[in-house]
């Protein structure tokens, strides 16, 4: 049984039990009061029962999982110790950016009470993250790979780790991580305390539940209006040879924008080709080096990019609010990576458009998966009208498929309407191709 969001009045976190050194130091970084997933499950964390949260990214989990662990090593007979051998938590997650993002938020907070956090991803060197390690170290926040390379290296033990955080498990799950988080969990104390926060909580999120948790409490955070915007579908018909055109006529009109791209090579060779046609741009994958990757992405939200072209695989490390437009240059390999990619838009309460470009050999694809997400079926042509309507001043007359975010980063049907157009529309070329073939003739 889940316990639901509470109701919002403002909970202090002394009031749930958090050290007092512990809430100096949010009080000094301007935290007073707890968010609902903070409020819920605290109680529990800090109780040492095993708890299950569901909660969308953004709602404050960070905070929930990391003052549970610092309140219990603030416990402990030494406390944090400076020089610690082997890491007393693991905090497991999907991706570079994430993990980088926990440390930040964790290290302030650590440092009231003498602990050390650091976190070890791939991207970068060993000798650096192996120093860490062996200067002692106090919470671990790690990418299931790197790990794995560091422990079969003897670089750490993890056998005196006595509290685990899975961290996003359902996209753990999407990426394929979860037989390594098995492994890496089945090295931690037997009788650890185990700590899972996920978007989504059934299929092998519930079989890792089932399998490593003792009767856990389970918390669950819807996102409540503000936190959702409105999200305009498109689905165009546009053909191999005219997708970057009217991709960059998209970004033109209603961008900044983040691109999905299926491969590494096609991400690197449409960012060049939308750099030619003008466009600020930058490609994220996995062959970038992090150094790359964070540099990409912090000219996106700084605005000094109008394009972040991305893969799948990357685009589950990418946590920028306000993006308004998505577009699926390459077509999704299904409903899910559909979601996923859709999910960069419509965040923190900011509407958002996202575009599909179909073409001929796609067609019975996306009618599933406007079949599965609850979507009109059907596609339209990409027209100076419709290229116009992608603006924020055009969204509210839009005919395109108008649906609520959800807490998921999947998309739910609120009044939508088919998009103009209808399902044998033959595939048409950009305006910007038609103004240069006018210029030509």
């Amino acid at each position: 049984m889940s316990t639901p969001s509470p109701s919002l009045a403002p909970v202090r976190f002394s009031d749930l039990g958090v050290p007092r050194v512990l809430c100096a130091a949010l009080e000094h970084a301007g935290i007073t009061t707890a968010f609902p997933i903070q409020a819920v499950a605290l109680p529990d964390c800090l109780a040492g029962r095993d708890v299950c949260g569901r909660a969308p990214t953004g709602a404050g989990k960070t905070l929930a999982f990391g003052l549970a662990i610092l309140s219990r090593i603030a416990a402990s007979p030494r406390g944090g110790r400076r020089g610690r051998r082997h890491p007393a938590a693991l905090v497991l997650v999907p991706t570079r950016e994430l993990a980088a993002q926990i440390e930040e938020v964790l290290v302030p907070l650590a440092a009231a009470i003498g602990a050390r956090v650091t976190s070890i991803y791939g991207g970068v060197g060993y000798a650096k993250q192996q120093a860490a390690l062996r200067g002692g170290i106090d919470v671990l926040v790690a990418c299931p790979g790197r790990l794995t390379d560091l422990v079969e290296r003897g670089s750490v033990d993890l056998s005196h780790v006595d509290v685990v955080v899975v961290d996003e498990a359902d996209r753990m799950a999407d990426m394929g991580f979860l037989p390594a988080v098995r492994r890496l969990v089945d090295r931690t104390c037997s009788s650890r305390q185990t700590l899972l926060f996920s978007a989504t909580l059934d299929g092998p999120v519930d079989k890792l539940i089932r399998d490593y948790q003792r009767d856990p409490a389970r918390h669950a955070v819807e996102p409540t209006g503000a936190d959702c915007g409105n999200v305009l579908h498109h689905f165009w018909r546009v053909e191999a040879n005219d997708r970057v055109a009217v991709t960059t006529d998209a970004v033109t009109a209603g961008g900044p924008a983040v691109v999905f791209c299926r491969t590494k090579r096609g991400a690197d060779r449409l960012s060049d080709r939308l750099a030619r046609s003008g466009l600020a741009s930058a490609a994220i994958h996995g062959n970038r080096s992090q150094s790359q990757r964070e540099r990409a992405l912090g000219a996106f939200r700084a605005g000094r990019l109008d394009v972040l072209v991305a893969t799948d695989v990357a685009a589950r490390g990418i946590h920028v609010d306000a993006v308004p437009l998505v577009v699926h240059f390459d077509p999704p390999a299904d409903a899910t990576d559909y979601v996923h990619r859709s999910g960069r838009t419509g965040r923190a309460g900011a509407d958002g458009t996202v575009v599909s470009l179909v073409g001929s050999e796609h067609l019975g694809a996306t009618k599933l998966i406007q079949r599965r997400l609850g979507l009109p079926s059907g596609v339209s042509s990409p027209d100076a009208p419709s290229l116009g309507l992608l603006g924020a001043a055009g969204r509210a007359r839009s005919g395109a498929v108008r649906v609520k975010s959800t807490a998921a980063g999947g998309v739910s049907v609120k009044g939508a309407r088919a998009p103009t157009g209808d399902r044998g529309a033959r595939p048409v070329r950009s305006s910007q191709h038609r103004r240069r073939q006018a210029s030509r003739g």
